[in-house]
């Protein structure tokens, strides 16, 4: 019966992966707007939200470790559908030149969450679970050392580490305080720091996602769409100036050809 898993998660995966690519590159290549995120942001929030992007990808591997280490009785089918989700990504960033990386394509795919999809279980076979925690760990360094590198590229800031410790540390916090899963703890967090309350939206995995998904996309949204409004403020208070200050060009300048004749 494991052996009947393994194998229909692998030809799953291999399904979506090809469906994903496909898909990317017919989008890519129509000259598509929607994958060019200056279409909804500005530049410079781009490069935060790519900062915030890899803190992100490394929280999420973190938790994955934490279902798998601590937790043993929770609604885990929405865990499962992002880390079928975030396994499909990186199988898609991944460079097939080198052996390390088609090795990490096998090693990165979550057998067990599509298990539970197609067979209504959990996968229990501890090399799995021992494996996908090493893995994870490995992609936390790299991600914590993309985010170190396009900081210094880019000349930015890394204030952004202080909030996402904050963030990170309050979720450790709630996590063992409230005694709730992680999933319920990130759900809590971000509405305590989106100022949204401190409960547990959703009853389900998949509630909880959507809460998540809702809380981060508003507030991120509610972010560009107050620098958008201050942006027009400035520009026009800019040019009402520039016209005040051109209008009395005009009259210095009537005031020296007056003299001049």
């Amino acid at each position: 019966m494991i052996i009947l898993e393994f194998v229909v998660a692998i030809l799953i995966f291999g399904v979506l992966f090809v469906a994903g690519k496909f898909i990317y590159k017919k989008l890519k290549n129509s000259g598509s707007r929607v994958l060019n995120p200056l279409e909804y942001f500005p530049e410079e929030e781009v490069q935060t939200l790519k900062q915030v992007f890899y803190l992100i990808m490394m929280l999420v591997f973190f938790v994955f470790i934490l279902y798998i280490i601590i937790v043993k009785e929770a609604d885990v089918i929405g865990v499962a559908a992002v880390q079928i989700i975030v396994s499909l990504y990186i199988a898609f960033t991944l460079d097939y030149s080198s052996w390390k990386n088609k090795l990490l394509f096998f090693l990165i795919i979550p057998y067990e969450s599509i298990a539970l999809f197609v067979f209504n279980e959990s996968m229990i076979f501890l090399p799995i679970y021992i494996i996908h925690v090493l893995v994870y760990a490995y992609f936390i360094k790299v991600y914590f050392d993309k985010f170190r590198q396009y900081t210094e590229t880019n000349s930015l800031g890394i204030t952004i580490i202080l909030l996402f410790s904050v963030i990170f540390v309050s979720f450790l916090v709630t996590t063992v305080a409230e005694s709730v899963d992680p999933l319920s703890s990130l759900v809590m967090v971000s509405n305590a720091f989106t100022s949204n309350g401190y409960a547990i939206l959703g009853s389900t995995g998949i509630g909880k996602l959507t809460a998540l998904v809702l809380v981060w996309g508003g507030y991120t949204i509610s972010g560009v769409g107050t620098a958008t409004l201050t942006v027009a403020i400035l520009s026009r208070r800019h040019k009402k100036r520039e016209k005040e200050l051109n209008k009395r060009l005009d009259e210095l300048e009537s005031l020296i050809k007056n003299n001049q004749k």
